[in-house]
Parts: structure tokens; C-alpha cells; sequence
């Protein structure tokens, strides 16, 4: 069954778009870090899905406010400032190089220095954004259909937040990844986290995260050949990755070290939120029980 809230994602069809719009999207995002004061799990990052597009919400910038939004109905960048000044960007097929270039002019135009590493991370091809000239696509039709999904699944998974009275993050997107994410977390600290700064922020404490990412190359770990959604815990507990879960299609990816449900696995059935729920539940299930957290204290009643 298909449905237009949830279309179908062919990553063999929109990837040239997909790896286009994923540095354009760093460049935002990396123009909210270098302005954004520190908050813990780098929750001062990302970016959020709104009925355009995505957002950064609003950034400090001296005595100021900068909002920067991908519209994906207009199909342009806008930069808005709390002082009424604004400008935009086309998103068309033009070279990351030259969308740097463009984006950097106009924040200079709106008197605001923001100065990026001009980097691209979590990507397998590292090209600086000054120099890319090789991911230059950009399809209207393909960012309409991303939107769309993200409109759907962010709906879902604030519905499941909202099921947890704990600490949790709100839906997010993340850059880097290029992914769509919540996590909870159970209160206690954890006794072993990732060594590295980044990761040993993100994982200070224990957490039980959800998200969709549309597929393709990761760094350091190959490739996956289709959009899904992921399910994992850190640190993961005893029997989790053997645990069962719904729904049936769902499978433990050693690769990932997470539970993993194709995106178009859920899109066709008759009720994809559902699904989609019922996914997030039984895996935040199996990973809660096994963790020993205390569900009574962290379950809203509805």
C-alpha cells in the first residue's frame, strides 16, 4: 500500500541530491555550532523538521537572532534575523563550492562573522566545501518527498517521546549523519563511555536511541543499500541483539550494533505510524527491561 505522507525513498534514484543537500546541510550546521552556546550531548547542533523544511530555530549572534531554514516548498535558503533583515539562496543544481560561497556572502551581508571548519564530516568523501565541485544536484521532486517523510516521522517519533516522563532529547536532526533521532535516557551515568570527546559527550550517560536515515555510505563501516530505522542502546545490555521485536522484518545489524526495519517496510503497510511504533516500543522494551530501568517511575500514563 503506499501512501503520500510516506513516499518511497530509492537511494539508487535520489542519491546524487541526497549527498548534494547532505554538505549543504553541514554548512548550516556548522554555521549554528560556531554561534550556539554549549549544551550538553551536543544537543546545540542539530537541526529540526519544520513545515518548510529544516530549521536551525533561532541562533544567537551578538545582540541579535539568526534563524537559517532549508524551504523545501520554496526551494531556497532563508536567512532570517530578529533585526528584519533577511537572505536567501536558491537551492538549485549548483556545486557545494559555489553554495558555500553564496551562503557565506549573504551572512556577511546580514554583519554576521561566523567562521566554520569548512569540512565536511561523517561522509566518506572529505572534499572542503570550497573545493567541491562534484556534488552539484539538486532535485525539487526528491527534496519534496524528504520532506514529506520527515514530516511523518517526526510526528511518530514526538508521539513516542511523549509516551517517557525521563529525561529525553527532542526529535532532532542530525547533520553529521544526516539522520532524524530522539533518545532516553535512564538517569545513571555511564561507567564506560567512548573515549573520543565527541562520542563521550553524546554517551556520558546510558541511552536508549531511535532514528531513520535514508542509507548509503558510512564511514569505517560500509554501506547500507536502503532508507531504515534504527534502534540501540549504549552501553548495550546482555541479550538485547538477541531479543524478539515487532515487527517481523526487524533484524539486529552486527555492523551497526542496532536493531535496524527497512523504511520501505513500514511506508507499505496500512498503517505506517503504527508500525513505526510498534517498533520503537519493543525495542526500547527489550533494551529498558535488560538495563534494569525503572519503568514505573519513567512510563506516562495515558
Amino acid at each position: 500500500m503506499e501512501h503520500d505522507d510516506w513516499p518511497a525513498l530509492p537511494l539508487e534514484q535520489w542519491e546524487p541530491t541526497y549527498l548534494t543537500l547532505h554538505r549543504w546541510a553541514q554548512i548550516v550546521g556548522k554555521v549554528r555550532l560556531s554561534q550556539e552556546p554549549y549544551l550538553n550531548h551536543w544537543w546545540q547542533v542539530p537541526l529540526y523538521v519544520s513545515s518548510q523544511g529544516l530549521t536551525t530555530s533561532s541562533i544567537p549572534c551578538d545582540d541579535r537572532y539568526l534563524t537559517m531554514t532549508f524551504d523545501f516548498c520554496a526551494h531556497r535558503l532563508f536567512m532570517h534575523t530578529s533585526d528584519r533583515r533577511m537572505e536567501s539562496v536558491a537551492l538549485e543544481p549548483i556545486a557545494v563550492a559555489d553554495f558555500y560561497a553564496q551562503v557565506m556572502a549573504s551572512l556577511r551581508k546580514l554583519d554576521i562573522n561566523a567562521k566554520i571548519w569548512p569540512v565536511p564530516v561523517e561522509v566518506v568523501d572529505r572534499t572542503p566545501f570550497p573545493d567541491d565541485r562534484h556534488h552539484a544536484s539538486y532535485d525539487r521532486q526528491w527534496a519534496e518527498k524528504l520532506h514529506r517523510a520527515l514530516l511523518s516521522i517526526d510526528q511518530v517519533f514526538r508521539t513516542h517521546r511523549g509516551r517517557f516522563l525521563g529525561k529525553s532529547s527532542p526529535v532532532h536532526f542530525f547533520w553529521g549523519a544526516f539522520d532524524l533521532a530522539v533518545t532516553r535516557f535512564s538517569g545513571r551515568r555511564n561507567s564506560n563511555p567512548p573515549p573520543d570527546p565527541v562520542n563521550g559527550e553524546a554517551y556520558s550517560h546510558e541511552v536508549i536511541s531511535h532514528g531513520f536515515w535514508p542509507g548509503g555510505d558510512f564511514p569505517g563501516k560500509g554501506r547500507v543499500s536502503e532508507a531504515g530505522f534504527y534502534a540501540y542502546a549504549v552501553p548495550e545490555p546482555a541479550g538485547f541483539r538477541t531479543a524478539a521485536v515487532s515487527p517481523a522484518e526487524a533484524r539486529y545489524l552486527e555492523l551497526f550494533g542496532e536493531f535496524v526495519l527497512p523504511y520501505d517496510v513500514v511506508r507499505t503497510t496500512t498503517d505506517p505510524s503504527a508500525v513505526l511504533l510498534d517498533f520503537m516500543e519493543t525495542t526500547y522494551q527489550a533494551a529498558a527491561q535488560r538495563s534494569g530501568w525503572d519503568l514505573d517511575a519513567v512510563t506516562a500514563r495515558r
